[in-house]
């Protein structure tokens, strides 16, 4: 066994399950009169009577699109926080856009246990490749790293030759970010004669980590894990070095729910993710993560006893993540509203040389290339990710529904 973060992790499950549910009902009874935004999903619940899964189960989930909508009409959050604006550590910004608030707290996103399981430690140099631009990515990173003790070099995504010339002077032990941009490091380091071979560990998130890809950073050296997190919640879940699943994190209740009904699904059936974080800043009620998982049998072989996820097996709702960048269906709609020309729209994202690819094909009596040209910008501006288009005859793609196809693998 590993040596854990703190007690918490090793506690036996239904010692962690009874302090949870007390834990929410005593935040509720706390919360409830200053985050007002609350009332809605609380209307006709008790707190008294939130003492397990069954009963946490008739607050309704909250979607991102509702939490978007909610917040246009009370700005910024919707009257979720307990705090005024003024009082909060930063005011960010997710695609959507989407306001989320950071507090003051030590380790406020909870990724520092990602970051001790992947083997961090006190006095590690941490080159962070998140985004420092007004989304959280880089600072739930940094917080964790930060909480450790571990310097960071706030790197931001890009820029590869300035990258490397930052490794070669401040010999980073660790590296955060996406993996496909891991890769690119490691590859061009190497190109150039400037290895990075000073970083040996990392925590990635924000993009999928096939088995290929793992296996390519590990033959250059690098022991990677992986860590699922949202802009919303911060850590969800980490990988320890079992390999086994990922682990739950502690101060939070993570229910798989049905697509559509937003029942509690057995464990081992696969659903969409659903957390309830219990967290005084902003104390999120059963927030639907749009990601479809499943619950693993037994505990993880480390000895942390939470419940494990089995990893992101795909989007309830067809929106999906590129290279770190949501897209959803609305992004195609508004494409086929700029394009009248078209019919069915089929996004198809794949990988390619371990990175994300995606490949617009459209329905179109129009087959020039300056229609597919102005297609492909259209599709750059709508989605900010560059991607290749193919005009296909009316009647071609599927009549199915489907407008996003993630066809990575899992």
């Amino acid at each position: 066994m590993s040596d854990a973060f703190d007690a918490l992790e090793t506690r036996a499950p239904e010692v962690r399950e009874v302090a949870l549910f007390a834990e929410l009902r005593d935040l509720l009874a706390w919360a409830r009169p200053a985050a007002t935004g609350l009332e809605t999903q609380l209307s006709g619940i008790e707190i008294e009577g939130l003492v397990d899964r069954a009963a946490l189960a008739a607050i309704p989930v909250l979607r991102k699109n509702e939490l978007l909508e909610r917040q246009k009409l009370s700005a910024p959050f919707a009257g979720l926080t307990t705090a005024i604006p003024g009082g909060l550590k930063r005011l960010l910004m997710s695609p959507g856009p989407i306001f989320d608030p950071e507090g003051f707290s030590a380790d406020w996103w909870g990724s520092a246990r990602a970051f001790h399981a992947a083997g961090f430690r006190k006095g590690d140099i941490v080159l962070n490749t998140f985004s420092y631009h007004f989304t959280p990515g880089a600072f739930v990173m940094e917080a964790g790293a930060h909480a450790l003790g571990c310097a960071v070099i706030p790197a931001g995504p890009g820029q590869t030759e300035h990258q490397l010339e930052v490794i070669a002077a401040l010999s980073p032990t660790g590296y955060a970010g996406t993996p496909d941009f891991l890769k690119i490091l490691l590859d061009r380091g190497e190109e150039t004669g400037r290895p990075a071979s000073s970083i040996k560990k990392a925590l990635v998130s924000g993009a999928a980590f096939p088995t290929s890809l793992q296996d390519a950073v590990k033959a250059k050296g690098v022991d990677a894990y992986q860590a699922y997190a949202t802009a919303d919640i911060g850590v969800i879940a980490y990988e320890s070095e079992a390999r086994s699943g990922l682990i739950l994190n502690e101060g939070m209740i993570v229910e798989i729910v049905r697509p559509g009904t937003n029942d509690p699904v057995p464990d081992g059936e696969v659903g969409e993710i659903v957390v309830t974080r219990l967290n005084r800043d902003y104390p999120l009620l059963r927030l639907g993560t749009g990601d479809l998982s499943k619950i693993l049998p037994g505990i993880s072989p480390c000895g942390r006893t939470n419940r494990r996820l089995a990893g992101w097996m795909g989007r309830a709702d067809q929106r999906t993540k590129i290279k770190s960048m949501f897209v959803d269906p609305a992004q195609m709609g508004k494409i086929a509203s700029k394009h009248p020309e078209l019919g069915r729209l089929r996004l198809v994202v794949r990988r390619e040389n371990e990175q994300d690819v995606m490949h617009l094909r459209a329905e179109s009596l129009e087959q020039g290339e300056g229609f597919a040209a102005a297609l492909h910008a259209s599709l750059q501006a709508i989605t900010g990710l560059n991607g290749t288009v193919e005009l296909v005859a009316p009647g071609t793609l599927p009549n199915d529904g489907k407008i996003i196809a993630d066809e990575r693998p899992v």
